[in-house]
């Protein structure tokens, strides 16, 4: 049974006996005939609130540091970090520091096995970065962030500083103006309003009406290309993977120096448009021109 309460403050979750602190239930007091002080969080939403804080920071943390993070009793951070623990979803590190486990690593393959659009993409992005010898990444929306899910690095010395896994705000990359641009006006507008921060060179777009006209335009041709946004001499030239429904699901892109998108500017923008294309007629999508 999942989200079960009773009076001692345990809650059955998966087969995980996780106390919550009386003080989430009913107050600091821990008598329910109290006002509470604070909203009732289920266990679930604790789990979810430790790993997703993991995700975010990329980085180890102690359970005093996850708790301090997600305003949460240190007690009940404890015992659920001490099941997860025991099963895998976390380990323990140096000096009691927590990070994800295997058992999510292979949860995730499990899920990746099951998307045929990971699966496609992937096959795509490996022949694009033969074709080209430069480094070709398979991006995603988190939400309000671009995270990239898959990358096959090029073959010169250029680094790209955003591997597997990497998120950053929309409004710095390429593909993040791409990933938002087949919503409603007015969800785009609030999306980038609420996400849009100022990026590393101080050369990203920050208004987010401006920011909601160049993503509808960039999903309408196809096409979305910058340069030194997020990173110093760093170009992407991005194209979208468009559904039968004109959503954009993922991105296919090419991470390179900038000078070589002004050499070769039609070159680039060219192969990944019809990369994008090729993925979405082996899903049976509907293509966009």
């Amino acid at each position: 049974m999942i989200g079960r309460w009773d009076r001692s403050g345990w809650v059955k979750i998966k087969g995980m006996n996780v106390k919550v602190a009386a003080s989430e239930e009913a107050g600091e007091g821990g008598e329910a005939e109290r006002p509470a002080r604070r909203s009732r969080v289920s266990g679930i939403d604790r789990i979810l609130q430790i790993l997703d804080q993991l995700r975010d920071t990329g980085r180890p943390a102690t359970a005093y540091d996850l708790a301090h993070s997600i305003s949460a009793p240190l007690s009940t951070i404890y015992t659920i970090v001490e099941d997860l623990v025991g099963k895998g979803l976390l380990v323990r590190g140096e000096e009691g520091s927590i990070w994800l486990g295997p058992r999510l690593y292979h949860y995730g393959l499990a899920y990746e096995r099951s998307i045929d659009l990971m699966a496609i993409a992937k096959e795509e992005m490996m022949d694009l970065n033969r074709q080209l010898g430069e480094t070709i990444q398979i991006c995603g929306r988190d939400a309000d962030m671009m995270v990239v899910l898959a990358m096959a690095e090029g073959r010169d010395h250029f680094q790209v500083t955003s591997r597997v896994g990497s998120r950053v705000p929309l409004n710095w990359v390429a593909s993040g103006r791409l990933l938002a641009g087949h919503l409603p006006d007015e969800e785009r507008i609030a999306l980038f309003r609420h996400c849009s921060t100022v990026s590393p060179t101080g050369r990203a777009e920050t208004d987010a009406e401006t920011l909601a006209s160049q993503a509808a335009a960039a999903l309408s041709d196809r096409l979305s290309i910058q340069a030194g946004e997020s990173a110093y001499s760093v170009a992407c030239v991005a194209a979208p993977i468009v559904d039968r429904n004109g959503a954009c699901n993922a991105t296919i892109s090419v991470v390179l120096p900038d000078f070589k998108v002004e050499q070769a500017r039609e070159r680039y923008a060219g192969a990944v448009r019809e990369a994008a294309a090729r993925i979405e007629t082996r899903l049976g999508w509907a293509r966009h021109p």
